[in-house]
């Protein structure tokens, strides 16, 4: 028994590691209560080390928690992001986030939103067309809604109080109380440079800039730190990105990946627990489990059984290559959603039965697939992608309950 002891204690560490790995990947804002900031603690040196070789990514540890600055190598994606924020819920969490820098280390629902309302009076904000008087429910639920993004990030901590009923606005008892983790706030932006570090005559213009510069790194002026920036960010796109295709790659990575990507897909796998799929399009990093992803495909549920519906269709549309270099409307695919309720209504939320509700499930499914990289959508025009392929529909399955289920 002694002389395995080693390999079983190696083996263990090899697990522990990789299971914090994956949950930083998934949380990189972990609060000390999350059931895997032991491990990370724990491995600590040696993920600080993996992730800067393999991707060029600063991992922070302390007892307050753990920050993965985790910074996509496409940031003009638009299908990342928290999800139902719009860009109203993103400038309410800027300014909530700019009033927990300068509160006490306990606030109310309440004063945060006076607070709130005092930043969003500002000029600049007007001249921009930002209008948030807090007046409306809907304007209340926003402010609700930022508040248990930053619960669940571990930056407010409710010790009394209901978000509920100040959203239906009742009377002054109608609040919330918190406690402010400032050491959790101050690693919410995941940038390499603040946007209010610039001088207002030397602020990039746009959107798309100011995003650039904000996560623009320094890269050593020599061919190795290139040929370094260049891994990281391929690696950065294998491991956040749910597929990397040949043709959204520039010149330079492109001869890169073809030539390296399964030496990389190998050592991101083995740090990370993945399985490597190359195909002659690209290359995806899967999760047999099924944990590293923010949208499981297949899943349960209407929107879930919506999407695969759709992802078959387009798929068959695409082998048998009619369509799928014109695009197909998305009016078509919600008539295939009309029909298929004949079909599958009964399995599906009454909502999404009644006369009409194809529409709500056709935008739900479009939005899913795009944020898998299954589809580009132009408009109202849908392009399926290689790695729709693999998806396909079998047939619902009714649950039995016999003697042998209820026990």
């Amino acid at each position: 028994m002694s002389t395995g002891m080693p390999d079983l204690q190696q083996r263990h560490q090899q697990e522990e590691f990789r299971g914090a790995l994956r949950a930083l990947l998934m949380v990189p804002l972990m609060p000390p209560t999350h059931p895997d900031f032991i491990a990370v603690r724990r491995q600590q040196a040696r993920l600080q080390e993996w992730i800067a070789r393999e991707t060029g990514w600063v991992l922070q540890v302390e007892r307050e928690g753990a920050r993965l600055y985790k910074r996509p190598a496409d940031v003009s994606d638009a299908t990342r992001g928290l999800p139902e924020y719009d860009r109203q819920r993103y400038a309410v969490l800027c300014l909530v986030a700019a009033v927990l820098e300068r509160a006490e280390p306990q606030i109310t629902l309440r004063v945060l939103g006076e607070k709130l309302l005092s930043l969003a009076a500002e000029p600049n904000l007007a001249a921009r067309g930002f209008v948030y008087p807090l007046t409306s429910q809907g304007e209340r639920r926003d402010l609700v809604v930022v508040c248990r993004t930053l619960l669940a990030l571990g930056i407010l901590q409710r010790v009394a109080g209901d978000e509920d009923a100040f959203i239906q606005g009742g009377g002054p008892q109608d609040d919330a109380l918190y406690d402010v983790h400032r050491r959790a706030l101050a690693g919410l932006l995941a940038a390499v440079r603040g946007p209010s570090t610039w001088p207002i005559d030397e602020a990039p213009a746009t959107l798309d800039q100011r995003l650039a510069a904000m996560v623009a790194e320094y890269v050593a002026d020599s061919d190795e730190g290139r040929r370094t920036a260049l891994r990281h960010r391929l690696a950065r796109r294998m491991l956040d990105d749910p597929v990397v295709y040949f043709d959204d790659l520039g010149p330079e990575e492109l001869a890169y990946f073809t030539n390296q990507r399964g030496t990389m897909a190998s050592r991101l796998c083995e740090g990370a627990a993945l399985a490597a799929e190359q195909r002659g399009e690209g290359l995806a990093l899967t999760d047999e489990a099924g944990e590293l992803t923010d949208i499981a495909m297949p899943a349960e549920g209407t929107d879930a059984h919506a999407t695969l519906l759709v992802a078959e269709y387009l798929a068959h549309i695409m082998r048998s290559g009619s369509g799928s270099s014109l695009g197909i409307g998305k009016a078509v695919l919600a008539d295939r959603l009309a029909e298929a309720r004949d079909r599958y209504g009964r399995y599906w939320r009454k909502s999404a039965r009644e006369a009409g509700g194809e529409r709500d499930l056709v935008d739900t499914a479009l939005s899913r697939l795009e944020m898998l990289r299954l589809i580009r959508r132009e408009g109202d025009t849908i392009h399926p992608l290689p790695a729709l392929a693999r998806f396909a529909l079998g047939e619902p399955k009714e649950p039995t309950y016999g003697r042998r289920d209820r026990a």
